[in-house]
């Protein structure tokens, strides 16, 4: 790995002339180490745990230690199939130049808060948002997918950089960028992109939130970024508040006495695909009180189902959650004139995030639902028990007309 800040951290420490005690009296020896308080070098490491691992609540694909003199960020298994541990050093500019690490223990050592970086999926957004760093992103890949208001003006000033795709980032624009770090996503581990970028001495992170199994561990990924810009508070304290809005939100979805039958996904191809009972999307649903008819399957990832199956479980279902990116009734139809088979095509409670768009069409679903389940569970309760959340206005989940 490489490191940055004009390698002002020192890669080992420099151990002279070891034998030179060798000839000294033991008399004056004893009286030297007593007469000196502290003969330690500045650059010398403080190298045992000063406080405890940061507690987190909810996420177990992160964490976060602290060493007094630094901090160590370690990524744990970010893509589904993974078992790779990943450990990052983050130091503080105070700190950058009185200190040694060894590179080789590391997968990138990097310079605290952040003032350059680069972000390859929306879902990162919200954490620099949150945080108020928006102003440290220079690039991004597929700008046109970013809803925000705030990170589309510094796309149209022209402060952020347009990369290209994701899975071929225009690396020379990249490099003439010259972030301090790359927040990626890895799906199998396999990208040439993300190598060639760490090779030029630029370090990589994988971030992981997407593998996270609950809607709170996803958006408890806030604190990563408190802890790359130095504000772990300011993370914490947007986490609790998140944390408490789901929860209460949760609360008031237990009042409903009657739980709707639901219905989620569609068709792709020949195949139906759909969430998992313990996914984040059947977490949500069963938070919100409602009846997801495939509350009781563990798969990882999506279901896989033929349309006779979907058909003969969900045909009488109340609601129809997030049917695909079809955005109306009609697409739908036109799609598959089955669909219409649906009771809930027939009353119209059909319902999905896709007409909730940025200004250049980007979904703000998938820029923001992760980093804010709460908002995501009331909009789910407002579908589900609207007499509970007569004053709520959804903010992702619109009906399709």
């Amino acid at each position: 790995m490489v490191l940055h800040l004009n390698q002002l951290i020192n890669l080992k420490f420099d151990i002279q002339n070891q034998n030179a005690l060798k000839n000294i009296p033991l008399v004056f020896l004893f009286l030297l180490l007593v007469n000196c308080k502290d003969t330690t070098p500045s650059s010398k490491l403080n190298e045992t745990p000063a406080t405890q691992q940061e507690a987190l609540l909810y996420a177990e694909g992160f964490s976060i230690e602290d060493y007094q003199d630094f901090k160590v960020l370690t990524i744990k298994n970010p893509w589904p199939t993974s078992e790779q541990t990943f450990r990052y050093a983050l130091i503080s500019k105070e700190m950058a130049p009185k200190i040694t690490l060894n590179r080789d223990d590391y997968d990138g050592i990097l310079i605290t808060p952040i003032e350059k970086i680069v972000v390859t999926s929306t879902t990162h957004i919200p954490g620099l948002e949150l945080l108020n760093v928006e102003n440290t992103l220079i690039g991004f890949p597929g700008t046109d997918y970013v809803s925000s208001e705030k990170t589309r003006a510094l796309i149209d000033k022209g402060s952020i950089r347009e990369l290209g795709k994701n899975e071929s980032i225009n690396t020379e624009v990249l490099l003439e960028l010259r972030p301090e770090l790359v927040m990626g996503f890895g799906i199998d581990g396999n990208n040439k992109t993300f190598d060639n970028i760490q090779k030029a001495g630029i370090p990589v992170i994988f971030n992981g939130e997407w593998v996270e199994a609950s809607p709170l561990a996803k958006a408890e990924w806030i604190k990563v970024f408190g802890v790359l810009y130095n504000k772990t508070r300011e993370a914490d304290s947007i986490f609790n508040a998140i944390e408490t809005d789901y929860l209460e939100a949760k609360v008031i979805a237990k009042q409903a006495t009657k739980q709707p039958t639901v219905l989620s996904g569609a068709m792709h191809k020949d195949v139906w695909y759909l969430p998992s009972g313990t996914s984040s999307e059947g977490i949500l649903l069963k938070d919100a009180n409602a009846n997801y008819l495939w509350s009781d399957t563990t798969a990882k990832g999506s279901l896989s189902l033929s349309f006779e199956n979907v058909f003969n479980e969900a045909k009488d279902a109340d609601i129809w959650i997030s049917p695909s990116y079809y955005p109306s009734l009609d697409a739908l139809e036109k799609a598959n004139a089955h669909y219409t088979k649906f009771e809930a095509f027939q009353t119209g409670e059909v319902y999905s995030f896709v007409g909730t768009t940025g200004a250049t069409g980007g979904v703000s679903y998938f820029e923001m639902g992760m980093a804010r389940p709460d908002l995501v569970l009331k909009d789910l309760i407002k579908v589900c028990h609207p007499e509970l959340m007569e004053d709520y206005e959804s903010y992702f989940f619109k009906q399709l007309k």
